[in-house]
């Protein structure tokens, strides 16, 4: 906001300019003029005096009408500019030299030298301007006697000190413009290389949550395929044994318990396909948000188990991009799935945390904790233990990390980066 106030600023700047420099000669000739018609008689012009102000009253019109046409493609200083500079100069200095109160035409040698001469005649152009206005306000020119002398040469050297000074500030404002400039230049092409940086990073986050899902995907396929090892392929090898010993005994009793058996295991298969089923998906995010969700699952944990479970947001909650909020839904999931079996714990927190740009999942159990250094990597079949939990948030760039003592509890904490749904 501040670079553009500058910028604005700094172009009505230029705008008055402009037009001072288009009309502003036009105004001080026609000052000149009046003022100086007005004390011919009392500063005794001759009448060839008269004739030679009007011609070179005439003069200076003609030379800022070519000029008005011609700057339009000349708008810095140039041979051309150098050229108008002087004949203006002297136009001026010879209508001051008719009449010294036409120097109110001639001060205008004071402005645009910036735009008309190059640096190195600028100071040249001043001093030319300051021989003028010092002849004006000795009295005119030539200085009359040794004392109209030494009042011209007092008064130039007053208006060259002058001239040197506000030279001096014009540069320092020059270079201040100069670099405001420069600066507002950097900030644009900062701002730039930062929008680009930002489109980059979207650009990286849409690619790492495709990333996530495809390997979410296989990371399924091996939970799924592990899941039908230990439960369903087992189920069905007991009901088979029971089957098998039904058909060879003649027991009608030893038949009918084994029977009962094989139904007992068919329904507990039964059961586990269902919730392999359920898990292979987050249902619980289909009509909720992850705050409810992961409420509705701590609930329903604490009552399966028995254990006291609470559940706290803290911060904004904000829509989640679907992968990050399935994934934090697992990690909580697999953590309360290990805490009922491992932590003999009696009561759990769940926290959710949302911090600007990352959310933080922790769940802490005051269980019998464990040694970190003896837990073992990764089960042969591919478990999704404490590691599976770590793969989970590293594939949408996040972290997880483990407190635990043994009789300490433990403590679980996934950060990931705050991903909103529309992104």
């Amino acid at each position: 906001m501040a670079d553009n106030d500058a910028m604005t600023e700094t172009t009505a700047l230029d705008d008055r300019w402009a037009l001072f420099e288009r009309w502003g000669p036009y105004g001080l000739l026609l000052l000149s003029t009046l003022i100086a018609w007005a004390t011919a008689d009392a500063l005794g012009m001759t009448a060839a005096e008269r004739w030679a102000c009007g011609a070179l009253i005439g003069a200076a019109v003609v030379l800022h009408l070519w000029w008005a046409r011609t700057a339009r493609t000349r708008p810095g200083p140039s041979t051309a500019g150098v050229r108008h500079y002087a004949t203006r100069w002297a136009v001026g200095f010879a209508l001051t030299w008719v009449n010294p109160l036409f120097a109110f035409y001639a001060v205008i040698g004071y402005f645009s030298v910036e735009r008309l001469l190059p640096r190195r005649l600028r100071k040249a152009g001043l001093f030319a301007t300051a021989v003028t206005l010092a002849g004006s306000q000795s009295g005119g020119l030539p200085p009359g006697g040794r004392l109209g002398w030494v009042l011209f040469g007092a008064i130039l050297a007053a208006n060259t000190m002058l001239v040197l000074l506000f030279g001096h500030f014009a540069d320092l404002e020059e270079a201040r413009g100069r670099a405001r400039l420069e600066t507002i230049a950097e900030l644009e092409r900062t701002n730039t290389a930062l929008q680009q940086a930002l489109d980059e990073n979207a650009a990286l986050h849409a690619q790492l949550l495709v990333q996530a899902r495809e390997a979410g995907v296989a990371d399924e396929r091996r939970r799924l395929a592990a899941e039908i090892h230990d439960t369903l392929a087992q189920g069905l090898t007991g009901i088979i044994a029971q089957l098998q010993v039904v058909t060879v005994t003649p027991d009608p009793v030893l038949g009918r318990e084994h029977t009962d058996r094989a139904i007992a295991l068919a329904r507990h298969s039964l059961g586990e396909a269902r919730r392999s089923v359920h898990n292979l998906s987050p249902v619980a995010l289909a009509d909720d948000g992850l705050p409810d969700a992961l409420k509705k699952t701590v609930t329903e944990w604490g009552e399966r188990t028995g254990i006291r479970a609470g559940f706290t947001v803290t911060g904004t909650a904000e829509p989640l991009h679907d992968e990050v909020a399935a994934t934090l839904l697992r990690i909580a999931q697999e953590a309360l799935s290990n805490t009922a079996r491992h932590a003999a714990a009696g009561r759990v927190g769940v926290t959710l945390s949302y911090m600007g740009d990352e959310v933080t999942l922790d769940i802490r159990d005051d269980g019998k904790g464990f040694d970190r250094r003896a837990v073992r990597h990764r089960t042969p079949v591919g478990g999704f233990g404490l590691n599976g939990m770590r793969t989970r948030a590293e594939r949408i760039a996040g972290a997880l990390t483990v407190e635990a003592e043994p009789g300490q509890g433990t403590a679980v904490s996934a950060r990931v980066p705050l991903v909103r749904h529309d992104q």
